[in-house]
């Protein structure tokens, strides 16, 4: 079953409509050059109030953006988060002094290849060999974006689909850019990533951060419709 992550979540009711849903991963925002940046301590108030409910508790993220890995650290400990997401110019030696399992974001280069990437990609598994295998039994998982020059994520736009097929036949990726309920189940269908990675394409339009329960629900359906369809099938 498709793994999805519901990203850049502001309010409770948001994290708590994703969780009901059936989302794998609620993911916060903590770097500042983004209007669904939260702050820590109030990131760490809602994660509290999640784990304390009833229902399901998904797993919980942090994404950053070049930022000092004591600061990470101490975010992660503030907030108990169980994944980090790295998605800025991060690179082995980043990685190498963090402690958490996470998620890194890679954005294909204008020319790159899949087999550039691949080679980019098994770097960061290399420095990455020390962390803790987390909850999904790898330190690192790729987190394949669009490329948009100057930008971070969260931008809404496409990635190729078909670069990113010919990694995911042989990398286990997540898969994020400009993913909405509508097209989602395409591109699970035509990528067959093992996650898939939300944020503007589940808001109520024109509000960063602020989610629209529907959408959240139609994304998550739509993302495992495919499995759905074959376990019917068998």
């Amino acid at each position: 079953m498709t793994v999805v992550k519901i990203c850049g979540v502001r309010r409770l009711v948001d994290a708590q409509a994703a969780a009901a849903a059936g989302a794998a991963i609620v993911g916060f925002t903590f770097w500042p050059g983004t209007k669904r940046c939260i702050a820590p301590e109030v990131a760490a108030d809602m994660i509290a109030a999640l784990r304390a409910g009833e229902g399901p508790h998904p797993l919980v993220s942090g994404l950053f953006v070049n930022a000092d890995p004591a600061m990470i650290a101490a975010t992660v400990a503030r907030c108990g988060l169980d994944l980090v997401q790295l998605s800025g110019d991060e690179g082995a030696a980043e990685i190498e002094r963090l402690g958490v399992p996470l998620l890194m974001a890679i954005r294909a280069l204008p020319g790159e290849d899949a087999d550039a990437l691949r080679e980019r990609i098994d770097a960061l598994h290399h420095a990455a060999r020390s962390l803790p295998p987390g909850p999904f039994g790898q330190p690192l998982t790729p987190l394949l974006d669009a490329h948009v020059p100057g930008q971070y994520g969260g931008t809404g736009q496409t990635g190729d689909w078909a670069l990113a097929a010919a990694l995911a036949a042989g990398e286990r990726i997540m898969l994020a850019g400009g993913l909405t309920p509508e097209n989602v189940a395409d591109a699970v269908r035509t990528v067959h990533p093992w996650g898939v990675d939300v944020a503007s394409g589940v808001e109520v339009a024109g509000q960063p951060g602020i989610k629209d329960a529907a959408r959240i629900q139609a994304f998550i359906r739509a993302a495992r419709a495919l499995a759905e369809v074959g376990h019917a099938e068998r």
